[in-house]
């Protein structure tokens, strides 16, 4: 049972998704802090320095915190645009394949015989035509 746990967890899927993970939730901590720490706070000062998490109404005895919802679909958004940002740079700097020059005919057709004979032959090997 051991051997066929280290073969499950040796395959090439196994491992890649666990790297994936790994590095997908360091780099959610690292855009995390820049919508939180950077961004949040500049589009704060923009809105007159509104706070939306704070904002709430109490129904009975039920807060309902829509300040806080709204403050998520905000970081929601902004994280999203970060996210399209960095991976159209990183599109972006991708290096373009350079386009090349078409190949050299290696063939050619027989004017008489229609065969595809060598780009070099001066005579069909076919119909012993002379070709110019």
């Amino acid at each position: 049972m051991f051997k066929e746990f280290k073969e499950f967890v040796m395959r090439g899927n196994v491992l890649d998704l666990a790297v994936a993970v790994i590095i997908g939730g360091a780099f959610g901590k690292i855009v995390g802090s820049l919508v939180n720490d950077i961004i949040m706070p500049l589009i704060g000062l923009l809105m007159g320095g509104v706070n939306f998490s704070d904002l709430a109404i109490t129904v009975g005895n039920a807060v309902i915190k829509w300040g806080a919802f709204v403050q998520t679909v905000i970081d929601f958004l902004v994280i999203a645009f970060v996210i399209f940002l960095i991976i159209k740079a990183a599109n972006n700097m991708k290096k373009a394949p350079t386009p090349t020059a078409p190949a050299e005919p290696i063939s050619k057709e027989c004017p008489h015989c229609f065969s595809t004979i060598s780009i070099k032959a001066t005579r069909c090997p076919n119909c012993t035509s002379e070709i110019k």
